[in-house]
């Protein structure tokens, strides 16, 4: 079909932000790329897009400018207004303008949300005729507007040569079959299945994700050439769910990438010097605003006095008054003269005049004063005093405008760094923000650990949720509990809503793999507009681990990225991808480097057999041996539901993918989890 053919389409946006900031819109993309896929069979010319706020008068004089005349346009889009807020006035505007309305449009628009959110309820779509133009109303989420057009833009063409005047009996010539071969439909089926924002369509995870329990080793007997098609909507039910992931198995490595990649960048903040910067790393260098000591000062108990060097005084040894004291608490010292000393305390100032400090191990006292409170003299046994003995100067420790800490420098729990920022007045700093961890369990087969009662047939008790959750908080993050999500589509997808509205990154466990409840990776990428980055990884355990970015508008109306990360139901496998997935991306947002878990080499104590087809983290407890070595015992049978090979594991063993066993006494990578035991 060449140009001069094609019909016309116009696309009106509607909204507030984007009419201010046309950069911030993602709606007339969104739409253009479905004119242009083969759901537009290249029948379509959109020559026309505008923007305007949600105002009556704008939106009707937009459309009338497109409908009316003898320029007009074969169809106008609109995306925005259509809900129930105070401002979507859309269906307002648009109604009165139609001259024949297209309810059928409407319900084949509700009926295709519908498969994806229960919420599609809350629409007010309008469709209908303006003389020869077809006006219709799409949602204001580009995912939304997308998928409505989807849903009907095959059907349109024919409607909208009718509405220009094509004559009716010739475009029915050969009756609804014909029509639907050149819509691209396929006569007789109705195509149910919605196309997502990623041009492939959705699907469900690999085995049953929630499995606390389940056996080792599951195995296909089939080919995925041999099984029917299928369709990842929920609402297909469980005889067309995916049977086959279709998501590419990626390498360990190739997966770190893509979080790397994906991950936000770390957010400043400025923050108090206080216990609470523990575990934070530093976004700017520190100067020190003061020196250290800011006075000369002490550094042992005894006596200041004028050195003997000095050409005033013979010698330090003899008889001297006590004239004054120093203590190290704040208050005025009188100044010393030849032939004096004052007492004083470690860290306390030297009177002015004085020159150094003797010990209070090389003097006696020699008599006290009238009342016996104070002494009166002291005898100095030595005549070895030289000027600036036993004294710190200003600025020895820190010389004020040096830089004691730098950027990317960690604040620990040790103390050192937090006491160095006191020591200099520091009060406030720019540090990376950490992260907020949200950790959700889904299915409703999953009851709280602590729930009283036996267990009926079918529930588990929620293993992943309490073990994640310590995981977190013991790498040095905030986490929230965010309970156990229903399986149900619509519940799942408000419980992910407003997790993302309290968290930075959202972890979850379960609802990954391939059963027909697992609802998460549809729940992403219908629901919430997300991108999947992986869906599996080639290792054991943990291959169902899912990795996604879902956009998020903050109640500032900015626009954020929110981390999520879908671990496997299997307990074991929810800790080791914990450890080899999430906690890098928690250290990348904290600014931490390096990322991760630190690599050791162990000595191995047993033979280990590998796995010829995956890549293996075998949980192990490394010891540190008389032989300065690193020893690693595994912890047993290592099946992925076994939260009992993780009782006292301190590292995962990297075993490679291949045939065969590694021998005692070997030496292999592994990733240090905790606190190694020394067996000295």
């Amino acid at each position: 079909m060449s140009i001069s053919s094609k019909l016309r389409a116009a696309i009106l946006i509607i909204s507030e932000t984007a009419s201010k900031d046309p950069t911030t819109d993602k709606g007339i993309p969104a739409l253009q790329e479905v004119f242009a896929s083969s759901k537009g069979g290249g029948k379509w010319l959109v020559d026309e897009t505008r923007i305007v706020p949600d105002d009556v008068l704008d939106i009707q004089s937009a459309i009338s400018g497109w409908a009316d005349g003898e320029d007009f346009r074969n169809l106008v889009v609109t995306s925005g207004g259509t809900g129930f807020a105070q401002k979507d006035v859309t269906p307002e505007a648009v109604t009165p303008l139609v001259h024949k309305h297209a309810p059928g449009l409407v319900h084949a628009m509700l009926a295709t949300s519908l498969t994806v959110t229960p919420f599609a309820m809350m629409a007010r779509p309008v469709a209908g005729v303006r003389n020869k133009t077809l006006i219709l109303t799409l949602p204001g989420s580009p995912k939304g507007a997308k998928e409505n057009l989807e849903a009907v833009l095959a059907q349109l063409a024919h409607a909208c040569q009718q509405a220009a005047g094509a004559d009716s009996r010739t475009l029915h010539a050969g009756g609804t079959q014909k029509l639907e071969k050149e819509a691209g439909l396929q006569p007789g089926l109705q195509d149910t299945s919605v196309t997502s924002h990623h041009d492939h369509s959705h699907h469900h995870g690999h085995g049953h994700g929630h499995g606390h329990g389940g056996h080792s080793g599951p195995k296909a007997h089939t080919k995925p050439e041999d099984r029917p098609p299928v369709s990842n909507d929920p609402s297909a039910g469980p005889t067309r769910r995916y049977r086959e992931s279709p998501y590419p198995m990626l390498s360990v490595q190739d997966a770190l990438k893509q979080i790397d990649e994906h991950t936000p960048t770390p957010r400043v903040i400025k923050a108090a010097v206080n216990d609470d910067l523990v575990g934070s790393v530093l976004a700017e260098n520190i100067t020190a605003r003061e020196a250290v000591p800011a006075f000369r000062a002490s550094t042992v108990d005894g006596y200041a006095i004028i050195a003997s060097n000095h050409i005033m005084v013979p010698s330090t040894k003899g008889v001297f008054p006590v004239t004054g004291i120093s203590h190290a608490q704040p208050g005025q010292v009188d100044a010393l003269q030849i032939g004096e000393v004052a007492r004083i305390t470690t860290g306390a100032p030297l009177p002015p005049k004085a020159t150094s400090v003797v010990m209070v191990e090389d003097t006696v006292l020699r008599s006290m004063t009238d009342d016996g409170n104070e002494e009166n003299e002291i005898e100095i046994l030595t005549d070895a005093i030289k000027d600036g003995e036993n004294v710190r100067d200003v600025g020895s420790d820190v010389k004020a405008g040096d830089v004691i800490l730098r950027k990317g420098e960690g604040i620990t729990a040790v103390g050192g760094e937090l006491g160095l920022l006191a020591s200099v007045g520091t009060q406030e700093v720019l540090v990376y923000k950490k992260p907020v961890v949200g950790v959700l369990s889904t299915g409703d087969e999953i009851v709280p650990h602590d729930r009283p009662g036996e267990l009926q047939l079918g529930e588990v008790r929620d293993t992943n949720r309490p073990t994640l959750l310590t995981a977190i908080k013991g790498s040095g993050f905030e986490a929230v509990d965010l309970g156990i999500a229903s399986d149900k589509p619509g519940a799942l997808e408000e419980t992910l809503r407003a997790a993302m509205r309290t968290v930075d990154v959202l972890v979850t466990s379960g609802g990954v793999s391939m059963g027909e409840l697992d609802l998460l990776k549809p729940t992403l990428e219908r629901s919430l507009g997300g991108t999947i980055h992986f869906g599996r990884v080639s290792m054991k355990p943990g291959k169902p681990t899912t990795f996604a970015t879902v956009p998020f508008k903050t109640n500032t109306g900015a626009d954020e990225s929110r981390v999520v990360f879908s671990l496997p139901g299997n307990p074991a496998s929810a800790v080791v991808t914990y450890h080899l997935f999430v906690l890098p991306a928690l250290h990348k947002m904290a600014g931490v480097s390096p990322m991760g878990l630190p690599v050791v080499k162990v000595v191995l104590e047993q033979d280990i057999r590998m796995d010829a087809k995956r890549a293996e983290y075998h949980r192990v407890v490394v010891t540190a041996g008389r032989d300065g070595l690193l020893h690693a015992t595994s912890t047993g049978f290592q099946r992925s539901s076994r939260i009992g090979s993780f009782k006292g594991a301190n590292a995962l063993l990297c075993l490679p993918t291949r045939e065969g066993s590694l021998r005692k006494g070997e030496k292999v990578d592994a990733l240090l989890m905790g606190k190694i035991v020394s067996e000295l």
